[in-house]
């Protein structure tokens, strides 16, 4: 079986367990009763004591019944791996919630009247999945997929397009990719990951979350406000790093920052840290001299740990669209971005720009922002995003 039968099937199963709420409520007291004429037909002897007809008949007795029925329910959270909390899913659906919203507005309005999946269909389709920022590229795959799924399996009933689409999605976006890693474990102590990104996209937050979330693991976590441009940056980092009570390497505003990276560095050895996290500047993707100087914090750092930073994060601003592209493409030719995290898709319709990014850069995005929470930095699992993005 291939990836596109299997995600269809586990999508289709999930479709066919999740009945709408009149239908929960009107089969409810039919399970109820069907317990309960179960339980009476089996005891039919007992008929000469008239007191104790009632006392097996309560439903307080037979409503246990029908719940463990419904603890499969929560299956498609952890449906596809078993990281999904029913929280954590429940956070994922409200943050996309926005995006989830436009993009069947959107389609509802373009195939109304429309009975089958025709080319008049999927090219509305295609003008959506561009409009809701899942970009040309990727945007043009899937439609080519879906058009000869529909020529050679027939998969032509309207009802089974957002099966169809989230199948085709999830498949090209899993297909040729690696086992993901474990991201609560790391081969190299310190591990030592320097976060990158213009200004205004949540790289302070993500570097305050995300040692909040490894300090919770039990790891030493040790923050470096390597931004030395801007006082207010230091200032920030210092008040995150207060918040989660984890030790933060800093100097004066204008020092140099590899020489910061470098005290940080040597700190975290000296102090037997598990994760080391460096804030840079917010450069913009458009300053090549500020990109060369990225590479000079990482000379610095490699002097200090052998093939420090581990891991290059990027971090995108999910709400700014197509301009996440722009930025993804220019930081990705001028330094060696080897993850991505995307941010604030609770506030914005162009959730679909995660699916983009995803597709085309094949750079693994890590981690994504779908509230202000601490625990709204969620690990990112694309079957889960894709469910919840067209469910």
């Amino acid at each position: 079986m291939g990836l596109f039968d299997k995600f269809f099937s586990l999508f289709k199963k999930k479709k066919d367990k999740e009945p709408s709420t009149d239908e929960k409520e009107k089969n409810k007291p039919e399970e109820i009763e069907e317990i309960s004429e179960t339980i009476s037909k089996s005891e039919p002897e007992p008929e000469p004591e008239p007191e104790s007809e009632p006392d097996p008949e309560p439903e307080p007795e037979s409503e246990p019944e029908p719940e463990p029925e419904l603890e499969p329910e929560p299956e498609p959270v952890g449906f596809f791996k078993n990281i999904y909390s029913k929280k954590k899913k429940d956070t994922l659906n409200k943050g996309l919630k926005k995006s989830n919203q436009s993009f069947f507005s959107k389609l509802n309005k373009l195939v109304i009247g429309k009975t089958k999946i025709d080319s008049d269909v999927l090219d509305n389709l295609e003008e959506v999945l561009i409009s809701s920022d899942v970009g040309v590229n990727t945007t043009l795959k899937i439609i080519d997929k879906i058009e000869s799924r529909v020529a050679e399996e027939k998969y032509s009933n309207l009802s089974e397009l957002n099966i169809l689409l989230k199948a085709e999605i999830a498949s090209l976006l899993i297909e040729n990719e690696e086992e993901p890693s474990n991201n609560n474990t790391f081969s190299e102590k310190p591990h030592v990951i320097m976060v990158v990104g213009v200004n205004g996209v949540g790289k302070t937050t993500t570097i305050g979350k995300l040692a909040n979330k490894y300090k919770k693991l039990g790891l030493k976590v040790v923050i470096g406000a390597a931004d030395t441009f801007r006082a207010a940056a230091i200032d920030q980092l210092v008040t995150w790093a207060n918040r989660v009570d984890v030790p933060i390497i800093k100097q004066q505003m204008g020092s140099d920052p590899a020489s910061v990276a470098f005290d940080t560095l040597n700190y975290a050895k000296t102090n037997d840290a598990d994760l080391v996290l460096i804030d840079t500047a917010g450069r913009l993707h458009n300053k090549i001299n500020l990109m060369n100087e990225l590479s000079k914090i990482k000379r610095v750092m490699n002097r200090v740990i052998e093939n420090a930073p581990h891991d290059v994060m990027l971090v995108l601003d999910g709400s700014t669209g197509q301009n996440a592209f722009i930025q993804a493409k220019e930081f990705t030719n001028t330094t060696e971005v080897s993850s991505l995290t995307i941010t604030k898709l609770d506030g914005t319709a162009k959730g679909g720009v995660v699916i983009g990014i995803s597709d085309e850069f094949k750079i693994p995005v890590k981690y994504i922002g779908v509230g202000e929470a601490l625990e709204d930095l969620q690990e990112f699992n694309k079957l889960e995003f894709v469910d919840s993005f067209f469910d």
